[in-house]
Protein backbone atom coordinates (compact mmCIF):
# COMPACT_ATOMS: atom_id res chain seq x y z
CA UNK A 1 0.00 0.00 0.00
CA UNK A 2 1.30 3.20 -1.08
CA UNK A 3 2.51 5.46 2.41
CA UNK A 4 0.68 9.17 2.10
CA UNK A 5 2.66 11.52 3.44
CA UNK A 6 1.57 15.26 4.18
CA UNK A 7 2.88 18.26 2.83
CA UNK A 8 5.19 20.00 5.45
CA UNK A 9 6.45 16.20 6.77
CA UNK A 10 10.57 16.38 6.75
CA UNK A 11 10.87 12.80 5.68
CA UNK A 12 15.11 12.32 5.86
CA UNK A 13 15.01 11.49 9.82
CA UNK A 14 16.28 14.47 11.94
CA UNK A 15 19.45 14.78 9.90
CA UNK A 16 19.12 14.93 5.99
CA UNK A 17 22.74 13.52 5.30
CA UNK A 18 22.48 13.64 1.45
CA UNK A 19 21.43 17.28 1.28
CA UNK A 20 24.14 17.91 3.68
CA UNK A 21 26.54 15.68 1.80
CA UNK A 22 25.31 17.73 -1.26
CA UNK A 23 25.44 21.10 -0.14
CA UNK A 24 29.33 20.50 1.89
CA UNK A 25 30.42 19.03 -2.23
CA UNK A 26 28.90 22.10 -4.08
CA UNK A 27 31.02 24.19 -1.41
CA UNK A 28 34.03 21.89 -1.88
CA UNK A 29 33.68 22.21 -5.39
CA UNK A 30 33.51 25.41 -5.76
CA UNK A 31 36.61 26.65 -4.52
CA UNK A 32 38.44 23.69 -6.23
CA UNK A 33 37.23 24.66 -9.60
CA UNK A 34 38.91 27.79 -9.27
CA UNK A 35 42.18 26.68 -7.30
CA UNK A 36 44.47 28.69 -8.50
CA UNK A 37 42.88 31.59 -7.03
CA UNK A 38 41.39 29.88 -4.00
CA UNK A 39 44.67 27.49 -3.37
CA UNK A 40 47.52 28.67 -4.80
CA UNK A 41 47.23 32.35 -4.45
CA UNK A 42 47.59 31.78 -0.83
CA UNK A 43 49.70 30.05 -0.36
CA UNK A 44 51.95 32.15 -2.44
CA UNK A 45 51.69 35.21 -0.13
CA UNK A 46 52.52 32.93 2.49
CA UNK A 47 55.85 31.85 0.89
CA UNK A 48 56.15 35.86 -0.18
CA UNK A 49 55.73 37.09 3.80
CA UNK A 50 58.36 34.23 4.76
CA UNK A 51 60.48 34.99 2.03
CA UNK A 52 60.50 38.81 2.86
CA UNK A 53 61.06 38.22 6.53
CA UNK A 54 63.65 35.78 5.77
CA UNK A 55 66.33 37.79 3.77
CA UNK A 56 65.11 41.81 5.30
CA UNK A 57 65.53 40.48 9.06
CA UNK A 58 65.65 36.44 9.32
CA UNK A 59 68.97 36.79 10.27
CA UNK A 60 69.39 39.72 12.15
CA UNK A 61 66.68 39.25 14.75
CA UNK A 62 67.75 37.04 17.72
CA UNK A 63 65.56 34.12 19.12
CA UNK A 64 61.62 34.63 20.37
CA UNK A 65 60.38 32.68 23.08
CA UNK A 66 64.21 30.57 23.01
CA UNK A 67 63.48 29.60 19.10
CA UNK A 68 64.75 30.96 15.82
CA UNK A 69 62.30 34.38 14.68
CA UNK A 70 61.45 32.04 11.74
CA UNK A 71 60.67 29.73 13.45
CA UNK A 72 58.23 31.35 15.39
CA UNK A 73 57.11 33.17 12.59
CA UNK A 74 55.94 30.32 10.41
CA UNK A 75 53.06 29.35 12.59
CA UNK A 76 51.25 32.74 12.76
CA UNK A 77 51.89 32.85 8.79
CA UNK A 78 50.19 29.44 7.97
CA UNK A 79 47.92 29.90 11.12
CA UNK A 80 46.62 33.78 9.62
CA UNK A 81 46.62 32.04 5.80
CA UNK A 82 43.72 29.41 7.32
CA UNK A 83 41.95 32.26 9.17
CA UNK A 84 41.56 34.65 5.73
CA UNK A 85 40.89 31.82 3.63
CA UNK A 86 38.01 29.94 5.43
CA UNK A 87 36.23 33.33 6.17
CA UNK A 88 36.52 33.99 2.38
CA UNK A 89 34.86 30.95 1.19
CA UNK A 90 31.69 30.89 3.38
CA UNK A 91 31.47 34.60 3.09
CA UNK A 92 32.29 35.08 -0.97
CA UNK A 93 29.82 32.05 -1.33
CA UNK A 94 27.41 33.18 0.57
CA UNK A 95 27.54 36.65 -1.05
CA UNK A 96 27.53 35.32 -4.61
CA UNK A 97 24.17 33.43 -4.10
CA UNK A 98 22.57 36.68 -2.83
CA UNK A 99 24.14 39.42 -5.60
CA UNK A 100 23.44 36.85 -8.06
CA UNK A 101 19.45 35.92 -6.92
CA UNK A 102 19.87 32.18 -6.21
CA UNK A 103 19.96 32.15 -2.46
CA UNK A 104 16.62 30.85 -3.45
CA UNK A 105 18.12 27.51 -4.46
CA UNK A 106 19.93 26.74 -1.14
CA UNK A 107 16.85 27.81 1.39
CA UNK A 108 14.72 26.07 -0.51
CA UNK A 109 15.43 22.92 -0.38
CA UNK A 110 15.27 20.47 2.62
CA UNK A 111 17.64 21.76 4.61
CA UNK A 112 17.45 23.01 8.23
CA UNK A 113 18.97 25.73 9.50
CA UNK A 114 21.52 23.94 11.48
CA UNK A 115 22.47 21.77 7.82
CA UNK A 116 22.59 25.05 5.84
CA UNK A 117 25.40 26.13 8.32
CA UNK A 118 27.01 22.70 8.61
CA UNK A 119 27.23 22.91 5.07
CA UNK A 120 28.73 26.17 4.73
CA UNK A 121 31.17 25.53 7.92
CA UNK A 122 32.27 22.22 6.57
CA UNK A 123 33.77 24.04 3.08
CA UNK A 124 35.35 26.60 4.85
CA UNK A 125 36.95 24.01 7.16
CA UNK A 126 37.48 21.97 3.65
CA UNK A 127 39.84 25.07 2.41
CA UNK A 128 41.12 26.18 5.18
CA UNK A 129 42.85 22.36 6.10
CA UNK A 130 43.53 22.20 2.63
CA UNK A 131 45.98 25.16 2.94
CA UNK A 132 47.30 24.36 6.40
CA UNK A 133 48.26 21.05 5.14
CA UNK A 134 50.05 22.72 2.10
CA UNK A 135 51.73 25.41 3.85
CA UNK A 136 52.64 22.74 6.80
CA UNK A 137 54.24 20.76 4.08
CA UNK A 138 56.35 24.23 3.04
CA UNK A 139 57.49 25.41 6.22
CA UNK A 140 58.75 21.51 7.52
CA UNK A 141 60.90 21.53 3.45
CA UNK A 142 62.05 24.40 3.75
CA UNK A 143 62.08 26.06 7.54
CA UNK A 144 62.76 22.95 9.20
CA UNK A 145 59.61 23.49 11.20
CA UNK A 146 57.84 20.04 12.08
CA UNK A 147 54.91 19.11 14.25
CA UNK A 148 55.78 18.72 17.91
CA UNK A 149 52.14 18.19 19.16
CA UNK A 150 50.01 17.29 15.77
CA UNK A 151 47.04 17.16 17.39
CA UNK A 152 47.31 20.98 18.90
CA UNK A 153 47.79 22.06 15.38
CA UNK A 154 45.01 19.95 13.57
CA UNK A 155 42.45 20.75 16.77
CA UNK A 156 43.23 24.92 16.59
CA UNK A 157 43.72 24.71 13.37
CA UNK A 158 40.17 23.07 12.75
CA UNK A 159 38.37 25.53 15.29
CA UNK A 160 40.12 28.51 13.78
CA UNK A 161 38.46 27.53 10.32
CA UNK A 162 35.19 26.90 12.12
CA UNK A 163 34.96 30.35 14.10
CA UNK A 164 36.02 31.85 10.75
CA UNK A 165 33.67 29.98 8.49
CA UNK A 166 31.04 31.22 11.22
CA UNK A 167 31.85 35.02 11.02
CA UNK A 168 32.31 34.73 7.02
CA UNK A 169 28.03 33.66 7.61
CA UNK A 170 27.34 36.63 9.21
CA UNK A 171 29.36 38.62 7.31
CA UNK A 172 27.40 37.94 4.28
CA UNK A 173 24.05 37.95 5.49
CA UNK A 174 25.12 41.70 6.54
CA UNK A 175 26.21 42.33 2.94
CA UNK A 176 24.59 43.11 0.04
CA UNK A 177 27.30 43.66 -2.26
CA UNK A 178 31.54 42.28 -2.65
CA UNK A 179 32.38 45.94 -1.38
CA UNK A 180 30.55 45.72 1.57
CA UNK A 181 32.37 41.97 2.17
CA UNK A 182 35.95 43.77 0.93
CA UNK A 183 35.22 46.53 4.03
CA UNK A 184 34.43 44.05 6.57
CA UNK A 185 37.55 41.91 5.74
CA UNK A 186 39.93 44.85 5.15
CA UNK A 187 38.42 46.59 8.27
CA UNK A 188 38.49 43.97 10.81
CA UNK A 189 39.42 40.38 9.63
CA UNK A 190 42.80 41.54 8.60
CA UNK A 191 43.69 43.80 11.10
CA UNK A 192 43.16 41.29 13.46
CA UNK A 193 44.70 38.44 12.21
CA UNK A 194 48.08 40.88 11.98
CA UNK A 195 47.56 42.06 15.24
CA UNK A 196 46.95 38.67 16.71
CA UNK A 197 50.53 37.89 17.84
CA UNK A 198 50.78 36.43 14.43
CA UNK A 199 54.44 38.42 13.87
CA UNK A 200 55.50 38.85 17.51
CA UNK A 201 55.00 37.61 21.08
CA UNK A 202 52.58 39.47 22.89
CA UNK A 203 54.98 39.57 26.10
CA UNK A 204 56.68 42.49 24.20
CA UNK A 205 53.79 44.59 24.28
CA UNK A 206 52.30 47.46 26.68
CA UNK A 207 50.81 46.06 29.31
CA UNK A 208 47.36 47.28 28.20
CA UNK A 209 47.46 45.97 24.63
CA UNK A 210 48.81 43.04 26.15
CA UNK A 211 45.57 42.63 28.14
CA UNK A 212 43.52 43.97 25.25
CA UNK A 213 45.62 40.79 22.99
CA UNK A 214 43.45 38.34 25.47
CA UNK A 215 39.97 38.87 24.65
CA UNK A 216 40.92 38.83 20.83
CA UNK A 217 40.16 35.14 19.83
CA UNK A 218 42.30 34.97 16.67
CA UNK A 219 45.70 35.47 19.62
CA UNK A 220 44.38 32.11 20.90
CA UNK A 221 44.09 30.59 17.75
CA UNK A 222 47.35 31.66 16.18
CA UNK A 223 48.94 30.79 19.58
CA UNK A 224 47.79 27.34 20.07
CA UNK A 225 48.68 26.64 16.44
CA UNK A 226 52.49 28.11 17.52
CA UNK A 227 52.39 25.66 20.83
CA UNK A 228 51.77 23.08 18.51
CA UNK A 229 53.99 23.75 16.07
CA UNK A 230 57.09 24.54 18.15
CA UNK A 231 56.16 23.83 21.64
CA UNK A 232 56.48 27.33 22.75
CA UNK A 233 53.25 29.70 23.30
CA UNK A 234 52.28 33.02 25.09
CA UNK A 235 49.52 31.11 27.03
CA UNK A 236 47.92 28.16 28.06
CA UNK A 237 46.86 26.03 25.24
CA UNK A 238 43.80 24.69 27.12
CA UNK A 239 42.97 28.00 28.24
CA UNK A 240 43.17 28.64 24.16
CA UNK A 241 41.05 25.63 23.53
CA UNK A 242 38.14 26.40 25.86
CA UNK A 243 37.89 30.25 24.50
CA UNK A 244 38.07 29.49 21.05
CA UNK A 245 35.49 26.63 21.60
CA UNK A 246 33.14 28.95 23.06
CA UNK A 247 33.82 31.96 20.30
CA UNK A 248 33.15 29.17 17.60
CA UNK A 249 30.06 28.10 19.63
CA UNK A 250 28.61 31.80 20.28
CA UNK A 251 29.05 32.38 16.57
CA UNK A 252 27.99 29.38 14.91
CA UNK A 253 24.55 29.89 17.21
CA UNK A 254 24.27 33.04 15.78
CA UNK A 255 24.28 31.54 12.05
CA UNK A 256 21.76 28.80 13.33
CA UNK A 257 19.56 31.54 14.49
CA UNK A 258 19.47 33.90 11.73
CA UNK A 259 19.21 30.88 8.71
CA UNK A 260 16.32 29.84 10.95
CA UNK A 261 14.24 33.83 10.81
CA UNK A 262 15.75 34.17 7.52
CA UNK A 263 17.64 37.38 8.46
CA UNK A 264 18.48 39.20 5.65
CA UNK A 265 18.04 36.34 3.87
CA UNK A 266 14.40 36.05 2.55
CA UNK A 267 13.95 39.79 1.44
Amino acid sequence: MQEHVAMGVRRFGRVNWLGLYTLIRREILRFMNVWSQTIMAPLINAGLFLLIFTIAIGSQRGDVMGVPFMHFLAPGILTMTVIQNAFANSSSSLTSAKVQGNIVDTLMPPLSAGELVAGYVCGAVARGLLVAVVIAIGVWLFLGVGMQHPLWVLTFVALGAVLMGGLGIIAAIFANKFDQLAAISNFIVTPLSFLSGTFYSIDALPPFLNKLSHVNPFFYIIDGVRYGMIGVSDGSPWRGLWVAALAATIVLSICWYWFRKGYRLKA
